[in-house]
């Protein structure tokens, strides 16, 4: 594992597969003997975030606990970087060398090329969807600003079919081995260009599915809760204002079950009231205070005196 005082030289040493990394977190090179922390400081980067990344990439996909220190905004600078040299370079690059590999006047080679374009294709579909949908909801939430019909679990985080498209492109060149040795050694150098592209992009999906994915839920939740929190410190300094809709000592009894804990049953025979009275006044008292959990009326019922605090569980 390594840490923000290791040396950043040291893990490209290590690792020169980082080398691409290090592009897609805006770090560029020339850092010297510079530590891993004064390098990502010295570009704006989260150091905590790049770390993770960086580990979790060369160190294997075990399980990976996203805590509140993963910067959001360095993951989406990180993840559209990476689109940005996925599909502006490293796609049209590697079209190039198949191209400058095969006989073009060949319908296999016509064939190989067009495998290429269908799977490229696949890949910008793909990237292009987190582009236009997941990228702007992700800064709406970070601005608490996200529409509430949108959230993560909506985001398709699998490539199936591109990496279906791209095993028969392998097995296509493979196969397809030209007589002429210039010609054979050219697609052999793609070939492996290919290799190492398709881990590039297993990395890629692994750290959206783990460690970005995971950090955009957290910021879900966290909202959720402000949601809640907003909505009862809003009851609690509404008071009674609106007679109409204040509420009535029978429901205030109602309340003080629930934070007890007792069920609509037992809460009923304390009251000698019917079950389904019981369910009436709870949702009376839900419309009125826009407050539906046990927990939001154990706070509503504590500051307004319903229940005494030393009373409650907490």
């Amino acid at each position: 594992m390594y840490e923000a005082d290791d040396k950043m030289i040291s893990l490209i040493r290590d690792n020169y597969d980082l080398l691409q990394s290090l592009g897609r977190f805006g770090i560029s090179l020339g850092f010297g003997d510079k530590t891993v922390s004064e390098t990502c400081e010295d570009n704006g980067v989260d150091t905590y975030t790049f770390l993770a990344v960086v580990n979790f990439t060369i160190n294997g996909y075990g399980d990976f606990d996203v805590d509140d220190q993963i910067s959001v905004q360095t993951l989406m600078h990180y993840l559209e970087a990476s689109h940005s040299y996925y599909l502006d370079f490293q796609l049209p690059f590697i079209r190039q060398e198949l191209q400058d590999s095969l006989d073009s006047g060949d319908s296999l080679a016509r064939l190989i090329l067009k495998f290429y374009d269908e799977y490229a294709q696949e890949i910008r579909r793909h990237m292009t969807y987190e582009e236009r949908n997941l990228f702007p909801y992700v800064k709406a939430l970070l601005d608490g600003k996200a529409p509430t019909e949108y959230s993560i679990d909506t985001f398709s985080r699998h490539h199936k079919e591109a990496d279906k498209k791209l095993r028969e492109l392998k097995l296509l060149i493979i196969k397809y081995l030209p007589s002429d040795g210039l010609h054979n050694n050219k697609l052999t150098a793609t070939l492996h260009d290919i290799y190492d592209n398709e881990e590039w992009l297993r990395q890629h999906a692994m750290v959206e599915d783990h460690i970005f994915v995971p950090a955009i839920k957290r910021l879900e939740r966290l909202a959720k809760q402000e949601d809640v929190s907003k909505n009862i410190t809003a009851m609690v300094f509404k008071g009674g204002q609106d007679n109409s809709e204040a509420l009535s000592d029978r429901e205030k009894d109602v309340i003080v079950g629930v934070v007890q804990g007792l069920l609509n049953k037992e809460i009923a025979e304390r009251l000698c009231i019917s079950v389904n009275t019981v369910i009436t006044h709870r949702r009376n008292i839900a419309r009125k205070l826009q407050i539906h959990s046990p927990a939001g009326l154990t706070i509503y019922a504590i500051v307004n005196g319903l229940v005494d605090i030393s009373s409650v569980k907490l």
